[in-house]
Formats: structure tokens, sequence, C-alpha cells
């Protein structure tokens, strides 16, 4: 479960050959969601409304980024990092 970002607390993972659609996993202490790439929405569990705010925000900025890191993750290759928010 490669680590691909952290900021302000929350911390942002990909799963090798997750399934779709495309998402990332993003916990905040014992919080946990999963983000879909497409439209920030939540596909599972949930997170406080700041951290879910700060994670569609730094969605909103990386957002190829963390498509290109997806498919990377997806055919178990390494995903590489995405800068956090600053």
């Amino acid at each position: 479960m490669p680590r691909i970002s952290a900021f302000y607390g929350i911390v942002i993972y990909l799963y090798w050959r997750d399934h779709n659609p495309p998402h990332f996993h993003a916990e905040y202490g014992e919080d946990q969601a999963l983000i879909l790439i497409s439209n920030g929405g939540v596909l599972a569990g949930s997170l406080p409304p700041r951290a879910l705010r700060l994670v569609r925000v730094w969605l909103g900025i990386h957002r190829d980024e963390i498509q290109r890191a997806w498919t990377r993750v997806f055919r178990h290759e390494d995903p590489g990092t995405i800068e956090p928010l600053p």
C-alpha cells in the first residue's frame, strides 16, 4: 500500500491492483474513506468535514498526477509521491 502524500494529519494511499473505479484511500486519525479521483466523491467510509474538504482541495490541484499514479499502481508499478498541500 504505497503512501503517496501526507498533509495536515491526512495520509493518502493507493493500494496495489485496487479495483475500479479509480480512487485513493484517505486516512485521518481513525477515520478512513475511499475517494473517487473523477469527482472527489466518497466511495466508502467517511472523514470529518474539514479533512474531506482538504482532501478535495488537494485532489483538485493534483487530479492528473493522481490519475497517473493510480494507473501505475494498478499495474503494480511504483506510483511515486505527490506534493502535499502547503
